[in-house]
């Protein structure tokens, strides 16, 4: 076992012993955390004696770590191979083996939740199988380096990820490395720097996928770079596999955190140069709501999420937020890839969250690209996915490449993958290296071609302005209108007969509670409020029509004088009594003309103008727009109606990235013979087919 396909090819035929008491998807439950173990077990063989004996006079572990030089420690007599002397009592020593690791391992080994894995291999049996085959793994420093120990964790963790029937905490290879060479496409010259620190974060980063193959491209470009890597996962066992993957290559295990990036924060100071993201698709955020909206009221944009937040049951873009407030504010500036699925493209109308989102994404010009990737790549689902490229840096010097300042470019790479040879999950298709380097190409060279569309900021944003039509009502007491008032919110929900027969049945039961009581009697009144309007109001019946709603009204107070009715119910009826007419008088507010909400109308306006800097208030361009505005209703609007008016007031700019659209390729339609010719020979071998069954 010299090289690294010998060890994970060892590894996982141990994985395969597993069979019977464990399903093939939780063999990494066991193999995993154990293949950390015998690491961390080898990489403290030779301080080990040292420890041991300073552990008789210390329990301070600052000094024990210090010692191994590894930032942990083992004070435990027991290590792989002596376990195996004791079989009898394998599964206690194993279990004070542990214990007798520094905090930061024994974490590690909680949100692995190890204590049950190691009993349900006892229980069978098996535990002392399984560590005599891990004692013979040769994982010492001498015979592997961290990065080779890297590669070697990472496959295992790419192989159980893939075996798994879920797959949510991962993210394919091939898609990752699209990813990150996109990223630093076109930063060669500062990757290539010596003496600079990188930074790199994944604020919702799994087992560490991302964070491992960023730091191997930079490593590739600069051997001797310095990466330090900063991520934060929800999923204990996910980040208890990042962590151990981070301690393994050496690196500082304290900036991977254990929470929930929204309403814990665990690097709240932090700013990386990099990131790379692929939170889950569709996360329903509601449990965090109170939190994240104290967020925004007391800090607005000194916190993470001043720009809105989406609808509870997607926080995609909660994410995007949280990644941007990670960008450093310096003169090199911050670059980072995340994956969505279509919805942050174009969800919400304008003013929502979303739009809101988008808007001050793009008025600041910090979304510099999209790419659409092909569908069946990713384990979980086989929907749309995205990549967006966003920076605060974009380029704007010819000699450092395509200016890219006030551009949004897009990508169409639908077509460039192929068919597995074996689904995995939902995962059908796969990006091969051509397809990448095809893919990045186009993207790096920034011209419009059948794949690159290449836009202005703007032109993803639109104007939605409010047509209003004068309400113009007649008015007239009759049967068949009083039977309207039950349309009408306000008098139908005086009364409501199933809840009234479901409450008796419960009194009648002697079920009822005090507080359905009162209800029971709410209803009642409501019911004889309702019978004193209609027995009111019919005994008035005639086929006089009112054109004018102030005469109207005066004539219905008088006739429900008695009744008393409170504004609301007044309107209700009111309303119940009228039919549109667009003979009759405006109905008026004031002296304004009240508009009619059942002919309310809204136009989607294209911005004709680049906004200069985004403001949280828009209202300053809208006022730019507005010849804009005018310019489209004289064309579009005025030929077809009559009379209407601009409510400015509930003016908004709205954004969307109706993606597909810029790509849509028109496919001619089969003639009307063809088709018909096709059916009519149909047509035949059914009947052939029917006379074969009849006989």
């Amino acid at each position: 076992m010299n090289n690294f396909n010998d060890k994970v090819s060892f590894i996982w035929k141990i994985a395969e012993l597993l069979r019977g008491p464990y399903k093939p998807e939780k063999y990494g439950d066991v193999i995993l955390p154990l293949a950390v173990l015998r690491r961390f077990d080898s990489l403290l063989e030779d301080t080990k004696p040292e420890v041991i004996e300073k552990a008789k006079t210390t329990d301070i572990e600052m000094i024990l770590n210090r010692m191994t030089g590894h930032g942990f420690s083992n004070r435990s007599k027991f290590d792989f191979n002596n376990l195996l002397n004791d079989p009898d009592n394998i599964r206690a020593n194993f279990e004070s083996y542990i214990r007798n690791f520094s905090m930061n391992i024994r974490e590690i080994m909680e949100n692995f939740d190890f204590d049950k894995e190691i009993k349900k291999l006892d229980d069978n049996n098996m535990l002392f199988l399984v560590i005599k085959e891990f004692a013979q793994i040769d994982l010492h420093p001498n015979s592997v380096t961290n990065q080779e120990m890297g590669y070697i964790f990472e496959e295992l963790i790419r192989r159980f990820s893939e075996n798994a029937e879920a797959g949510d905490h991962y993210t394919p290879r091939e898609v990752i490395v699209l990813m990150t060479n996109i990223l630093f496409n076109g930063l060669e010259q500062e990757l290539t720097q010596e003496g600079t620190i990188f930074t790199v974060g994944d604020f919702a980063c799994g087992t560490g996928g991302m964070l491992s193959v960023a730091t191997d491209y930079i490593h590739e470009m600069n051997p001797n770079a310095q990466i330090e890597v900063f991520g934060q996962e929800i999923n204990p066992q996910s980040y208890a596999i990042c962590k151990s993957d981070i301690l393994i290559k050496g690196q500082k295990e304290k900036n991977i955190v254990l929470g929930n990036s929204f309403t814990a924060d665990g690097h709240r100071n932090e700013k990386v140069r990099f990131a790379l993201m692929n939170p889950p698709f569709g996360v329903d955020w509601k449990k965090d709501k109170d939190q994240i909206d104290k967020e925004v009221k007391e800090q607005g944009f000194k916190g993470r999420f001043g720009a809105g937040t989406p609808r509870t049951s997607d926080g995609s873009l909660l994410f995007l937020q949280h990644m941007v407030s990670k960008m450093q504010e310096d003169q090199k500036g911050s670059r980072m890839a995340i994956i969505f699925n279509g919805s942050p493209l174009f969800t919400g109308d304008a003013g929502s969250g979303e739009s809101e989102i988008r808007r001050w994404l793009i008025e600041n010009d910090l979304l510099e690209g999209i790419i659409a990737l092909p569908n069946d790549l990713f384990y979980n689902t086989g929907i749309a996915t995205y990549i967006w490229i966003v920076t605060n840096r974009k380029n704007d010097d010819i000699l450092r490449g395509p200016i890219r300042t006030g551009k949004i470019q897009l990508v169409d790479a639908n077509g460039f993958s192929h068919k597995m040879r074996k689904s995995l999950g939902s995962k059908r298709n796969e990006i091969s290296k051509s397809d990448i380097d095809e893919i990045v190409k186009i993207y790096g060279n920034f011209k419009e071609n059948e794949y690159c569309k290449i836009f202005d900021n703007k032109e993803f944003g639109y104007l939605k302005v409010t047509i209003e039509r004068p309400l113009r009502l007649n008015f007239r007491i009759s049967e068949e209108r009083i039977e309207n008032l039950y349309s009408e919110s306000a008098f139908s929900n005086l009364y409501d007969q199933d809840k009234v027969e479901d409450l008796e049945l419960k009194k009648t039961t002697l079920k009822i509670k005090k507080t359905e009581l009162t209800e029971l009697e709410k209803q009642y009144k409501g019911k004889e409020l309702q019978d004193s309007i209609l027995n009111t109001l019919k005994p008035q019946c005639n086929n006089q029509i009112y054109k004018n709603r102030d005469e109207f009204i005066k004539v219905l107070q008088d006739i429900l004088h008695d009744l008393k009715l409170n504004n609301t119910l007044f309107k209700a009826v009111l309303m119940g009594l009228s039919e549109r007419d667009e003979t009759a008088d405006y109905c008026y507010i004031g002296k304004k003309k009240e508009a009619d909400p059942s002919l309310r109308d809204t136009e989607s306006i294209p911005l004709s103008i680049d906004v200069d800097n985004y403001e949280f208030d828009n209202e300053k361009h809208i006022k730019k727009e507005n010849q804009n505005i005018l310019d489209y209703v004289d064309k579009e609007v005025k030929p077809y109606v009559k009379e209407f008016w601009i409510d400015h007031t509930k003016t908004k700019i709205g954004y969307e990235i109706p993606f597909t659209k810029y790509f849509y390729k028109y496919e001619e339609l089969r003639p009307f013979v063809d088709i018909m010719a096709e059916i009519q020979e149909l047509e035949k071998e059914i009947q052939v087919e029917i006379k074969k069954v009849l006989g």
